[in-house]
Formats: structure tokens, C-alpha cells, sequence
């Protein structure tokens, strides 16, 4: 428990916090913050909550969550596994690891009910994650069965070595069929959930991540919709989300990031009915490669499309 004195009143709670025994910085704290391991009232805050008076935030700790770690019975779809890692098509709808408020019925209680062995050199709440994706996204991901394997695997994904490549079916035709999109990321400034591009005023130090995407346009459906590839350099959260909705191409499927009114657009009537009933965000990781962490051999593994999507693609006429 951590409680708001008169000498931190009005204070930032992340510069508040800073001042906490076990909180060696504000960078930490908002690292803290941003994870969900800061509540109030049993609520999640953002770094910018000015304090008051009396103020009783819950600060929890990774090994708290990790103590907490159920295994889960779920039917893994796993592409591949060696004694060193383990890789799975994740399921829309499945969050990768426990948060505050989520401790269970995530990737990683199912990876604990799969096998007893896996990393935990790093972050003792998300044992064998040496990377994300989005709970609404389906596809390819590497676990760390051994913590050198995790080791190894994060120096990759860190120098830019690993190969990414996601599928999304976008609303809109793309200006040009393949380019760049290139910017600074960061959480949105008014809504916490999301994140956003940073406007920077010329001469201006970015405060955000680094966030490139590559972009390829596969198919274009006439009544205004894309099948596009998109091949990440970088991978910030919701980094393919938020470029192609600030590029014009929002997703199809997307509550966070494409606006009600996009369907509108559609110019044809059968086609929108599709698009209805398209049950989840239609962005899928189909292409993961890396080098095996022990062995050195280049790895490439490949995941069609979920059966829920691919029905709805071969109704666009894009399967």
C-alpha cells in the first residue's frame, strides 16, 4: 500500500511513486503504471493522476502475479517444439500473459498446463515471452523453453534479425501499393489503451519508439477494401494498428482504431453484410523466422489464416 502524504499532494502519481522504497526511478514507476501493477480503488490510473490527500494505491510487484500463475487447460495449436522453445498459432481473443485483474486463462497458464519447463531469466509474470501480440490478433509466436534460448531469441528481435510478416485485410485502396510508413510511437495522450504517433515540431527530440512498417498490397477488392502484407522492422504495441489508421486503411475488425462509420464506404451492399459478421480484428502474424538460438539454423514457419477469417475471406474473393 502506498499512501499519498501532504508532502506528495498534487504531485504526478509516476513522481510520487518515485519516492517509494521499492521504486528506483519515475521511468520505473510508469513502467509500473503502464502494466497495470498501479491501482487505485481497485482501478487503473495513468502516470498523469494527480494526487490527493489520503490517496491508497495498490502497488504490485511481478512475482506477486507470478505467484498467482494458474496452469491452463487449453488445446495449444503448436507448430514446433524443441527442448529449447516452443512455437504456437495463438487464437484470437487469447492474452498472451497475466496482468493485474488477468491472472488467468492466458498464453502463458496454457504454456504452464503444455510443460513444466520454461524461461524464467526475465520477467517472472510472463515466463518463456520473449515477444507479444495483441490479444485480437491470431498467429505465430516464439516461447523460450530454456533462459538461454530466451536470451538468445530477445538479442535477435532487439538487433531487427527476426522476420515478421502480418496479413490484414484494410479498409480502402493504399495511394501506392507497396512503401514505408515510418514514425514515433507512444501511448495516446488522452486514452490509455491506445497508442498513437507523436507529432514532432521540427528540431524536436521524439519522446516516443521508433516504429517501421513495411507494406505490400496483395489484392484489392472493388468495393473498396485491401488484403495487404505488412512486414514489421519494429514491433511496437499495436504498431500495424495504428499505422495503417493513420494512413487512411484502418482494419477491418478493429474497435480500437477504424471508426463505425468506415463501412459506409463500402460501395457494395453484399459486401458490407460480410463484413458484418466479421467476428474479431482481421489482422493475423502468418510468417515468423529466426535463427534457433542453439544450433544457429535459420527457422521460417508459416500459419494460414483462422477458420473463423478465411470463410470471410473467400467470400471477398481474397482467399
Amino acid at each position: 500500500m502506498f499512501t499519498i502524504t501532504e508532502d506528495l499532494v498534487g504531485l504526478r502519481i509516476d513522481k510520487a511513486l518515485s519516492t517509494h522504497p521499492k521504486i528506483d526511478s519515475r521511468s520505473h514507476a510508469t513502467s509500473l503504471i503502464d502494466r497495470g501493477l498501479v491501482t487505485l480503488a481497485e482501478r487503473n490510473i495513468k502516470p498523469a493522476h494527480r494526487t490527493s490527500l489520503g490517496e491508497e494505491f495498490v502497488v504490485y510487484s511481478a512475482d506477486a502475479i507470478s505467484s498467482q500463475l494458474v496452469p491452463y487447460d487449453f488445446k495449444l495449436d503448436v507448430v514446433y517444439e524443441d527442448d529449447h522453445l516452443i512455437v504456437v498459432n495463438k487464437p484470437s481473443g487469447l492474452v498472451v500473459h497475466p496482468a493485474v485483474g488477468h491472472h488467468q486463462d492466458t498464453l502463458v497458464n496454457a504454456l504452464l498446463y503444455h510443460t513444466k519447463n520454461l524461461a524464467s531469466d526475465a520477467d517472472p509474470a510472463r515466463p518463456g515471452i520473449v515477444h507479444r501480440i495483441d490479444k485480437d490478433t491470431s498467429g505465430l509466436l516464439v516461447v523460450a523453453k530454456q533462459d538461454s534460448a530466451l536470451r538468445a531469441l530477445a538479442r535477435q528481435f532487439k538487433k531487427k534479425e527476426v522476420h515478421r510478416i502480418y496479413w490484414a485485410v484494410t479498409y480502402g485502396k493504399f495511394n501506392s501499393l507497396s512503401g514505408t510508413i515510418t514514425s514515433y510511437m507512444r501511448r495516446h495522450p488522452t486514452d490509455r489503451k491506445k497508442f498513437a504517433s507523436e507529432k514532432i515540431n521540427s528540431g524536436a527530440i521524439p519522446k516516443g519508439k521508433l516504429a517501421i512498417t513495411h507494406y505490400k498490397t496483395i489484392k484489392i477488392h472493388p468495393s473498396g477494401l485491401s488484403l495487404v502484407n505488412c512486414q514489421l522492422e519494429t514491433g511496437r504495441t499495436h504498431q500495424i494498428r495504428v499505422h495503417l489508421s493513420e494512413h487512411g486503411n484502418p482494419i477491418v475488425g478493429d474497435p480500437f482504431y477504424c471508426t463505425s462509420h468506415r463501412i459506409k464506404k463500402v460501395t457494395s451492399n453484399s459486401t458490407r453484410k460480410v463484413i458484418e459478421s466479421v467476428p474479431h480484428l482481421m489482422l493475423h502474424a502468418a510468417e515468423l523466422g529466426f535463427n534457433h538460438p542453439t544450433t544457429g539454423k535459420l527457422l521460417i514457419f508459416r500459419a494460414p489464416w483462422p477458420q473463423e477469417l478465411s470463410c470471410i475471406l473467400e467470400e471477398l474473393g481474397f482467399s
